[in-house]
């Protein structure tokens, strides 16, 4: 496989980063037919899977509508669950699953592009604005300082950042699949992003990359990226993969990855 065959990277996107490669911090995990239904702390679902086939049936609207109703059933029943995120991809085939999710209360969020790519594309020395340094971090108050940022810059619900947070942390302290790096300016965090090797993969993901409007256009998050790029080459990882909105994708193509699908979050909030 090559870093510019687009099909060949989708066909290992598929094979190596759904299910069970998605759900590793999970407290539990439930399969109901070709599902995967994950459960976090903080009160979170998540559903994914490779296929929406049941028994080796090709999907009809009608047993697609079938399994949203399962995984409402499912996570109707566990009360801590607060809300729950069905994770569709552009590429799949999946007759009715929009209008089955919508008419069940899921609402879709925006969509995003798969990028994949080659770490080495990622993984070259950029020069950093004076003053600014980039740094991995462990300490809960440096983490919780990144989250707030992110969450400011996001502009996310409070009670969804305070989930996501304690989520994260959970996972800090009990896993090592994890890193935390950050773009900073006179101690303040400016930029940041954490960075996923993903176990018995070709694959790490880079996830969360928020910059301060004020510090946008001049390099800081490609530093930021290569810095992770270079961690996952140490980690032994081939590839890069990430969810980018159209603020990340850009630079991400500039760097030679690959928009290979898209994927569409949908919500459903007790």
């Amino acid at each position: 496989m090559t870093s510019t065959d687009p099909a060949a990277l989708l066909a290992a996107y598929d094979a190596q980063l759904r299910r069970e490669a998605e759900v590793p911090s999970a407290l539990s995990c439930t399969e109901v037919g070709p599902l995967l239904l994950a459960t976090y702390v903080g009160g979170r679902g998540f559903i994914t899977y490779r296929t929406l086939e049941v028994d080796g049936r090709p999907a009809t609207a009608e047993s697609v509508h079938d399994l949203v109703e399962a995984v409402l059933e499912h996570y109707r029943a566990q009360p801590e669950v607060l809300k729950v995120e069905w994770k569709t991809r552009g590429h799949d085939r999946a007759p009715g699953l929009h209008e089955a999710l919508v008419g069940s209360g899921f609402e879709p969020e925006e969509a995003e592009s798969v990028m994949v790519g080659d770490a080495a594309l990622l993984a070259g020395d950029v020069e950093l604005p004076e003053g600014v340094t980039v740094r991995q971090v462990r300490e809960e108050t440096e983490v919780r300082a990144m989250l707030a940022m992110q969450a400011e810059v996001f502009e996310e619900d409070p009670d969804d950042a305070r989930a996501h947070d304690e989520e994260l942390l959970h996972r800090l302290r009990t896993r090592d699949d994890l890193e935390l790096w950050v773009a900073e300016v006179d101690g303040q965090v400016v930029s940041a992003g954490r960075l996923e090797p993903v176990e018995g993969t070709e694959f790490a993901g880079v996830w969360g990359g928020a910059t301060r409007p004020e510090f946008r256009g001049r390099g800081i998050y490609r530093a930021l990226t290569a810095a992770r790029a270079r961690s996952a080459i140490r980690h032994g990882k081939r590839f890069i993969h990430s969810d980018s909105t159209e603020f990340s994708r850009p630079i991400l193509e500039r760097s030679g990855l690959l928009k290979v699908t898209t994927t569409t979050p949908y919500l459903w909030k007790r």
